[in-house]
């Protein structure tokens, strides 16, 4: 088929980061790839983008076993390579642990860890034999620190940080290169998927656009940036509870800011 066309995969593409991130990159001449599980709004994108070759859309929920290498046979399939890969797919849950549904925690795992990690695998070999590529994983400012009622989504999102950074290392001088995208509270529809309602005081921080976020990471790409803190407020507050304030007291301001409020 010949040399087939380069261009970067971006998960969670139907809205939000994933969404705005392909918007960019289809700006700076870059054909996208473009997954999620919602059909209607990935076509509409891709039809946004001008439609095939320089934007594809393919359904797949990467929480489903096998998805990732699935996808990677199909894109062999069709030559088309990819030497960028954007981890965009996030799920979060707000409440308290035992309360949450064992199904909800599950895909939180499975598309917050175990897709990035597999995505990750699947395409990296590739770019490792044409010496170059990047990686740009979406974690969280929530990776830095346990917040009560986020527990399960603020651990995945340290995995993620961890999984970046080590293998950012391993990588050095390969000509891939690797970044943990953190930005912190966006007006995307994360939040009310989440159940972080707007009751909730952390709704009271700052609020970044997802144009805002994928700015700030093209620009760190463009600087060799590997972890890249969204936003003046979140890399104060990152400081101040990383750097300066006891653990316990973290913990304990994190966890009011995802509280619900007492009725009545």
């Amino acid at each position: 088929m010949g040399d087939p066309t380069l261009r970067t995969l971006v998960t969670g593409a139907s809205s939000g980061i994933g969404a705005e991130y392909a918007r960019a990159l289809h700006v700076r001449g870059e054909s996208v790839v473009l997954v999620a599980r919602r059909a209607e709004r990935l076509s509409a994108l891709a039809a946004e983008l001008g439609g095939a070759p320089a934007a594809v859309a393919i359904t797949a929920d990467l929480a489903v076993d096998g998805a990732a290498e699935r996808l990677r046979r199909e894109l062999d399939g069709r030559g088309l390579a990819i030497d960028g890969l954007v981890n965009s797919a996030g799920l979060g849950l707000t409440g308290p642990f035992a309360s949450q549904p064992e199904a909800a925690i599950r895909a939180m795992l499975d598309v917050n860890v175990r897709a990035v990690v597999e995505l990750t695998r699947a395409f990296l070999p590739a770019m490792q034999r044409r010496g170059r590529g990047r990686i740009v994983n979406v974690a969280s400012n929530a990776a830095f620190q346990p917040i009560p009622y986020l527990g399960v989504y603020a651990a995945t999102k340290s995995f993620v940080l961890s999984f970046t950074e080590a293998l950012a290392e391993e990588l050095r001088g390969t000509g891939i290169q690797l970044q943990a995208l953190c930005p912190g509270i966006t007006a995307t529809e994360f939040l009310d998927v989440s159940e972080t309602h707007g009751d909730l005081r952390v709704r009271r921080l700052p609020t970044m656009t997802p144009r805002q976020v994928v700015e700030a990471s093209l620009h760190g790409l463009e600087r060799g940036q590997l972890r890249v803190v969204v936003g003046f407020s979140n890399r104060l507050l990152g400081f101040v509870t990383q750097r300066l304030a006891p653990a316990w007291l973290a913990r304990r301001v994190a966890g009011e800011l995802y509280r619900a409020p007492k009725r009545g």
